[in-house]
């Protein structure tokens, strides 16, 4: 699935085709929504010295000075 929506003549940019529309694929949506997370966490962990996050099936906080705390196993169905 992609989306078309026409640019102005001089951004033809990247993600253009030649006849000026832009387009939106899921790869390049996952890829800016990637980018746009590892941006807010870093934000997060300068203004409240923590992330909430899941690794290995566990819900933890992980502290600016390395430490991580389990809060929660998640459960399986």
């Amino acid at each position: 699935m992609s989306v078309k929506a026409k640019i102005a003549p001089r951004g033809r940019g990247k993600w253009a085709t030649k006849d000026g529309f832009a387009y939106l694929t899921k790869k390049i949506l996952v890829d800016k929504a990637k980018s746009a997370g590892k941006v807010a966490a870093k934000n997060a962990m300068e203004v409240m010295g923590f992330v909430v996050t899941v690794k290995d099936g566990w819900v933890v906080r992980e502290h600016s000075d390395g430490r991580v705390e389990q809060i929660e196993k998640l459960q399986t169905i």
